[in-house]
């Protein structure tokens, strides 16, 4: 694997990963993420749960909930 700046976790080439990398941060700039950052910080995040934004709610989910799909398992996820 080359060497780059740039992790390539995906194996990308270095023009795709730097675009990538473009579009992830001006996702991650819109108003609607910059708001549900800014509710995340006044809530408080826990090392033992997740918060997911759902319409105008915040649940707390378990990590373990989140990383297992709810019980279904990640590989069904993808069907």
């Amino acid at each position: 694997m080359r060497s780059s700046p740039i992790c390539l976790k995906q194996k990308l080439s270095l023009k795709a990963a730097a675009a990538k990398k473009k579009r992830d941060i001006a996702t991650a700039k819109t108003t609607k993420r910059k708001a549900r950052k800014a509710e995340n910080q006044r809530i408080g995040q826990s090392s033992t749960s997740d918060l997911h934004h759902s319409g105008s709610k915040v649940k707390r989910i378990s990590i373990k909930n989140n990383r297992g799909n709810f019980g279904r398992g990640t590989k069904k996820e993808k069907q």
